[in-house]
């Protein structure tokens, strides 16, 4: 039994079932859709090194969270084109050479309910996610009593992060935590920092003049926690559990879930 690419996007789509974005970053960004899926590697940036690994996997899809080409939107391309930038060209070439079809899968897979990356972090975590909350799109979950210092090195270790860290008095009692991973902006991370019930906030990546200068500035004022993950640990284990999703929604396609190294773990 065979399935092309562009049939295993549509199963994707309708097993799914969430109401499409007028306009999405989802789609392939490389690659036939009328080939035939031989294996399937997720993760959740396809860097060069990533992509390496998936073809030694046997994979000829990769399914990406984040860009193929550095910008969300995919503005960039043009200009890497025109400039004839070697990091992209070096990258396309090797796309094209090992025939791979790089799919995005971004905007659906946080539109479930819940967040499938915020369902996977949690899980990472040892947590379980509050449903009512979950239900509208934020997450947040009560924990087992601990401190903001031991919720840091709890996230670092969990979720695989060489960079984490935190602000707020780490001595401060933790019984509800917010997460607002990936990257959501210093509106909706100071939002959930503002929430009465909240003791701390886990992100995955903050502009440090915008929301981390906030949450300096509150965990001064009252010793609220911070935790900064990093954006791609704060993702992984959300895309981890695509890859399982996936594996149990078309299970006649290999599917393997290859991590993408925090920075400072090397490539």
């Amino acid at each position: 039994m065979t399935c092309t690419v562009a049939q295993l996007m549509a199963r994707t789509a309708a097993a799914l079932d969430v109401p499409a974005r007028r306009t999405t970053v989802d789609g392939l960004d490389a690659g036939d859709p009328s080939a035939v899926v031989r294996g399937v590697a997720v993760t959740t940036l396809a860097t060069l090194a990533v992509l390496e690994r998936a073809v030694a996997v046997g994979a000829n899809v990769v399914v990406t969270h984040e860009p193929l080409f550095y910008d969300h939107q995919g503005a960039a391309t043009a200009e890497l084109v025109r400039e004839a930038d070697p990091v992209h060209a070096a990258k396309s070439a090797f796309v094209r050479e090992h025939g791979l079809a790089v799919w995005r899968m971004h905007d659906a897979w946080h539109d479930r309910r819940p967040d499938g990356i915020d369902a996977g972090a949690a899980a990472a975590l040892g947590w379980t996610l509050d449903a009512d909350a979950a239900a509208r799109g934020v997450a947040w979950s009560d924990v087992r009593p601990t401190t903001v210092g031991e919720l840091a090195r709890h996230v670092a270790a969990a979720l695989g992060s060489t960079q984490t860290r935190f602000a707020g008095d780490p001595h401060r009692t933790v019984r509800r935590v917010g997460l607002d991973l990936g990257f959501r902006g210093f509106a909706r991370n100071r939002a959930l920092l503002r929430a009465a019930d909240v003791d701390a906030v886990v992100v995955g990546e903050a502009h440090e003049w915008e929301v981390a200068s906030y949450a300096a500035d509150l965990a001064h004022l009252d010793g609220t926690g911070f935790v900064v993950a990093g954006h791609v640990p704060s993702e992984q284990a959300g895309m981890s559990l695509f890859a399982d999703w996936l594996h149990g929604t078309v299970p006649e396609v290999p599917v393997t879930f290859l991590s993408t190294p925090d920075l400072l773990a090397g490539t």
